[in-house]
């Protein structure tokens, strides 16, 4: 008998969303310590700063059948102060074995983009590492600047808002499918 390694099952869809429950948020949370300060060693024991505190954050949740299971992507988005038709996009991390699938990352940045559209957002920008930048592009993102933050790499982005319709109902967002393969 030949056994094959062991393949972690992951879900069949994601429900992409506004955080809006407790679990969602401590969730997305201790997602963003795991990459920013465990995997990529960005920050000490935590990524928290000071637009956590107006910042809305943005989670996928795997599901199994219909029931919600585990965030496995969050990212947050704010409005800028001084403009409240500018808004910023931050921290993405998506969970290491679901990072491949496609369906996460770019549900994330849909939302991220269209749920800001839908309040007046005019301008959406984002710093974003550069080993992600092709990522963006192909989502019709366009490099504004290249700069370094945390001592690493980033593109300064910008969203062509012309490919994110508002979107009115980000409290219950949508399903994103991963891709199958062909």
């Amino acid at each position: 008998m030949i056994f094959e390694p062991y393949k972690p099952f992951l879900a069949s869809a994601y429900q992409i969303k506004f955080a809006t429950e407790a679990w969602e948020k401590r969730g997305a949370a201790a997602l963003r310590r795991q990459v920013f300060c465990t995997e990529q060693g960005l920050f000490e024991a935590d990524d928290r700063d000071a637009i956590d505190d107006t910042a809305i954050s943005i989670v996928a949740i795997s599901l199994f059948g219909i029931a919600p299971d585990a965030v496995v992507g969050t990212v947050r988005i704010h409005r800028q102060p001084e403009d409240p038709g500018i808004w910023w996009g931050s921290r993405l991390a998506v969970s290491a074995q679901y990072r491949r699938l496609g369906a996460v990352g770019s549900g994330l940045i849909r939302l991220a983009v269209a749920s800001a559209h839908a309040r007046g957002c005019h301008t959406f920008l984002g710093n974003i590492q550069s080993q992600n930048a092709d990522l963006f592009h192909r989502m019709h993102w366009s490099t504004l600047d290249e700069i370094e933050l945390h001592g690493k790499p980033h593109h300064r982005m910008q969203a062509d808002l012309d490919f994110y319709p508002p979107f009115a109902e980000p409290e219950i967002g949508f399903l994103s499918l991963p891709k199958l393969a062909a």
